[in-house]
């Protein structure tokens, strides 16, 4: 199935109360039993455009950009405790090198996540003592990485379409952990604050327990759909990723928050 017919699959959910969701299996733990449920409607999107999706009212809430929320936080409003997190390696938030992590100056990055891209900029930052020089790249340029130093890459394509030619990665979900020792969280559910819905929230804390109870049934059925290897599928969601709120992720959440306003990454 294509992303395209991933979307439309999604969209035709009928509901009331619109949920904006990221378009990658990474997600689907936390939505995947709401599905049926005739009250709610799906709108599946990258990361980076899920902000506009939440302010403009399109949707109630949103498995937003932990970036994205810190940016609005004066008018949005956490909503459960499902996330998007990793204790240590991600799998799929990655920079594809030529040459050592150290020396890397500029960095090609794909814009689908804000927060991934800060985290790049703060990780060499603090790690490589480098400001990196960043470029843009989205997936529709079509020239693809013949003159990329370094590549960041999120997402379902960082398994589904590794690059070639590139000797050195980092995982930044390890690096993170290698730094401060704590988790990351890349995303939450978030609402305006003018309309959030405690009741909602407990609805989404429901949903991602059971997603994480049948994350293997998960991983067995969407592997497929998005292109992943079902045993590659299995691990991501059973094992390398986090779907809870808890006190460690709450502080690494505050850690990267001061961190990178320390070196002007938010502003």
């Amino acid at each position: 199935m294509t992303a395209d017919a991933q979307q439309t699959r999604i969209r035709t959910q009928s509901g009331t109360t619109r949920l904006g969701v990221v378009s990658y299996l990474n997600a689907r733990p936390l939505y995947e039993t709401l599905l049926g449920d005739e009250r709610y409607t799906f709108h599946p999107a990258v990361p980076s455009a899920l902000d506009h999706m939440l302010k403009s009212g399109d949707c109630a809430a949103a498995l937003l950009p932990v970036v994205d929320y810190w940016r609005n936080r004066d008018s949005l409003r956490p909503v459960s405790d499902g996330c998007i997190a990793s204790d240590g390696e991600t799998m799929t938030v990655r920079v594809f090198a030529r040459r050592p992590a150290e020396k890397i100056i500029r960095l090609h990055v794909d814009g689908d996540s804000h927060t991934s891209v800060i985290l790049s900029q703060l990780i060499w930052r603090r790690l490589y003592g480098t400001k990196l020089e960043l470029s843009p790249w989205t997936i529709d340029d079509g020239h693809g990485f013949d003159d990329a130093e370094a590549v960041l890459l999120i997402g379902d394509k960082v398994v589904t379409s590794e690059p070639a030619g590139f000797g050195f990665e980092v995982d930044l979900g390890a690096a993170w952990k290698y730094l401060t020792g704590l988790p990351f969280v890349f995303a939450a559910w978030y609402a305006r604050s003018d309309r959030a819905d405690d009741g909602l929230g407990v609805e989404l804390s429901r949903a991602r327990d059971c997603g994480v109870a049948g994350a293997a049934e998960i991983a067995k059925r969407f592997a497929p759909v998005h292109g992943w290897p079902e045993s590659i599928a299995r691990r991501y969601l059973c094992e390398t990723l986090r779907f809870t709120l808890t006190p460690a992720a709450r502080e690494g959440m505050q850690r990267f928050f001061t961190m990178a306003t320390e070196e002007g990454l938010l502003s």
